[in-house]
């Protein structure tokens, strides 16, 4: 059913120049509308903020400065903004219209994307975001829903309505506005925002574009921030096996928990996309995706715009406007210390060591569980602070974590363990979330891996995929060998050594037999015309190059002159390399005729010539009468005159 039936401003006109004709989106702040200017007689897309919002002067500040800041970057990337403007209750945009469909609309109806289809999206977006940074806008919302995808192929960045100036993005006073599956962990945390928060929202983009889904899931948004904050976004290749390592690298670089180790901006982080897209061969980039997960229909509450609470340097009450995610009531606290800064994630999410659970924690991971704990909240806790979450981090990240909330690190300790990789924090003591005073200490247990390690079964992996598993196995891959298979596809691993199913200790090497393919005798094509000779090398399952330049040769012009390899055996597909020989060369022919002999012989040998002397009646005289090749004519090199000797 067509709800724009029911729109009261379908139908009617805004100032008196903006037709209303149609609905388009709903959202959070603003409907919008596609209409016609009349004045200009040209369609375009009016947003129009909710009545009940356009009383509140912020949410009205906010909605102009999208108008300006839009107006001020005038790049083809970025939706135009041609008007702003007032009409009774009525706040207005008239915005360019584009026809065609939201990446979020792709990605519901295809799931996973190509490589080079995602990197084809992503690379416009960075060029949008890229000179919004550059004239110091942050866009702070960016998601699937806010990259428009025109009919003609055209890819465009809407919805500036976050957008801060790079430098007053730095801090907020009290909410933290953006969609919760795309916030940084500095926007959870902190309520930062600066240029590098938008390059992490683009690398969880696309981590969904490569796999069809979001890399943090939970039942409620209090779920999935803890997860921005405590987890790293995960290799698309775990999803989406057979994606090249260089797309996780990429993944990885734009969503590093600490913002200092993303991207400067996003003209960097389009600089390394488009180098990744230089080393990716056709085959990587066309790679068929799997079958997505379907998303859940409509939208999950990560899925809307937010205001989310955040602590203030007073009170730290929370700031609500429009937020999705309900806010628990204070209520009494107990003595033992307030609720968490965010709510833990399900033990299913997150393995933790079999440690005895503070009865805060118990309560709020139980809330959590029956739904009940969707909130974010944080409460000034005075003269004590609460022991970050640094489980699976690296000693030194949880370090600096520990040290920057003003905690000393003890000492630390080593366990064997097989929910934690090696080198990773496995346990706290005091346990993450309980309270500690200020200038309290805390111990890390650091794992130290697995007591042993069973070498996984490789054969027939590819060989990127097997490197990443023997890593994730907490081994090393080894020395890599070549050799020819019947019945393992080129570049799949034959064999492990040792064996697969044998235990070794952590960080072992597993040496590594990569398949060259079948193997192909190579046929002896020299002296064959061209054109035969790559039919029978092809006849053969062999590639065929023919190096561009010709070479002078005995053999007839177009014939082969040398091959490469020459001759053995190599894998099928591989290229043999043909050079064509264009003719010998050729020189002039001296004129011997009426000299001795000797002299003639003489001149012939050093213009490059073989001689053969043919006297009829030698006693007689010594004086060339005749020759086999006229004075002056051109012959091929080392090729032989005869000069023929008569008596007087």
């Amino acid at each position: 059913m067509d709800t724009t039936l029911h729109d009261p401003l379908v139908g009617q006109s805004l100032d008196g120049r903006y037709r209303v004709d149609a609905r388009i989106a709903v959202g959070g702040m603003a409907t919008v509308y596609r209409a016609l200017d009349t004045r200009l007689d040209r369609e375009l897309a009016l947003k129009v903020m909710h009545p009940a919002l356009a009383a509140d002067a912020t949410f009205v500040e906010r909605f102009i400065r999208e108008a300006k800041s839009v107006a001020r970057l005038s790049h083809p990337n970025v939706v135009g903004v041609f008007d702003q403007g007032t009409d009774g209750p009525y706040v207005y945009l008239a915005m360019e219209y584009v026809a065609g469909c939201t990446l979020r609309d792709v990605l519901r109806e295809r799931g996973a994307l190509q490589p080079r289809a995602a990197l084809d999206i992503l690379e416009p977006v960075l060029a949008a975001l890229g000179a919004a940074h550059r004239a110091g806008f942050v866009h702070r919302d960016m998601k699937p829903e806010n990259v428009l995808i025109g009919d003609d192929g055209w890819v465009k960045v809407a919805d500036f309505g976050l957008v801060r100036a790079v430098g007053t993005a730095t801090n907020t006073t009290g909410s933290v506005l953006g969609t919760v599956s795309y916030l940084a962990p500095e926007q959870i945390e902190h309520g930062t925002a600066d240029t590098r928060a938008d390059v992490y929202a683009c690398g969880v983009v696309l981590y969904e574009m490569l796999t069809g889904a979001k890399p943090h899931a939970g039942d409620t948004p209090a779920q999935v921030l803890y997860q921005h904050l405590n987890a790293d976004v995960p290799a698309p290749s775990a999803a989406a096996p057979g994606l090249a390592p260089e797309l996780d690298d990429l993944v990885a670089s734009a969503t590093a928990r600490d913002p200092e180790l993303r991207p400067h901006d996003a003209v960097t982080l389009l600089a390394q996309a488009r180098e990744t897209r230089a080393v990716l061969g056709d085959e990587q980039l066309d790679q068929v995706p799997p079958r997505a997960r379907a998303e859940r229909p409509g939208a999950g509450p990560e899925d809307v715009t937010s205001v989310l609470a955040r602590p203030v340097a007073a009170e730290r009450e929370p700031v609500q406007h429009t937020s999705r995610l309900p806010l628990p009531p204070p209520g009494p606290r107990p003595d033992a210390g307030p609720g968490p800064a965010a709510a833990p994630v399900p033990a299913d999410r997150l393995p933790r060591p079999a440690r005895r659970r503070g009865p805060l924690a118990v309560l709020v991971a139980a809330l959590l569980v029956l739904g009940l704990g969707g909130g974010v909240w944080y409460i000034n806790s005075g003269q004590f602070t609460r022991v970050p979450a640094v489980l699976g981090q690296s000693q030194e990240q949880a370090e600096k974590r520990l040290t920057d909330a003003g905690l000393d690190v003890r000492g630390t300790e080593h366990e064997y363990s097989g929910a934690y990789r090696r080198g990773t924090v496995m346990a706290t003591d005091p346990e993450p979330g309980e309270r500690i005073r200020g200038n309290g200490s805390v111990t890390l247990t650091i794992s130290r891996g697995p007591r042993t390690v069973k070498v996984p079964d490789l054969k027939g992996t590819p060989l990127a995929e097997a490197r990443r598993e023997l890593t994730g196995a907490g081994l090393a891959p080894g020395m890599i060998t070549r050799a020819f298979s019947q019945d393992v596809e080129r570049g799949a691993v034959i064999s492990t050594d040792p064996g697969p199913g044998t235990e070794r200790s952590p960080e072992s090497a597993v040496a590594l037999v990569v398949s060259k393919g079948a193997p192909v005798d190579v046929p002896d094509v020299t002296g064959a015309r061209v054109g035969d000779a790559t039919r029978t090398l092809e006849g053969a399952g062999l590639a065929v190059r023919v190096a561009a330049e010709r070479v002078h040769s005995p053999k007839d012009a177009g014939t082969v002159v040398l091959q490469s390899p020459a001759g053995g055996q190599v894998a099928k597909g591989d290229t043999i390399t043909l050079t064509v020989s264009k003719g010998p060369r050729t020189a002039v022919v001296p004129d011997v005729t009426g000299k001795k002999a000797d002299e003639a012989e003489r001149a012939l040998r050093a213009a490059g010539f073989e001689v053969r002397t043919q006297k009829t009646f030698p006693f007689l005289g010594d004086t060339v009468a005749g020759q086999s090749v006229a004075g002056g004519e051109r012959a091929p090199e080392g090729s032989t005159i005869t000069i023929k000797i008569k008596g007087l």
